[in-house]
């Protein structure tokens, strides 16, 4: 995997979403960050670690494909402005749901 500026994973999550236009698919994964990069074991040592500044671990991968980027608190809304503006521009490839269906199952209820 491979760790990215917030700058570089949007352009680099931009490709993927090019490349997987037609098929295929970007699985997009946000989990609270820590900043430990070796995991703590279960028992033992408990000794509780308290960040300094919260952070946000963002992954995306397609196929072999895997990037990520780590946010802080500080870069979180301009971030997340880019974020969302790159989201709407790429999530033209849903399917629409088909309104005739849904007025049949009602008919057949009632």
């Amino acid at each position: 995997m491979v760790l990215l500026e917030n700058d570089a994973f949007l352009t680099e999550l931009t490709r993927l979403f090019q490349k997987c236009r037609t098929s295929g698919s970007v699985v997009i994964t946000l989990k609270k960050y820590d900043g430990r990069t070796k995991p703590v074991p279960r028992k033992g040592n408990t000794e509780s670690f308290e960040p300094a500044d919260n952070k946000c671990l963002i992954r995306a991968s397609e196929g072999k494909k895997k990037i990520s980027t780590v946010v802080s608190t500080k870069e979180v809304i301009k971030f997340q402005m880019a974020y969302s503006n790159l989201l709407r521009a790429h999530m033209d490839g849903l399917k629409k749901k088909d309104k005739k269906s849904k007025s049949k199952k009602t008919k057949a209820t009632q």
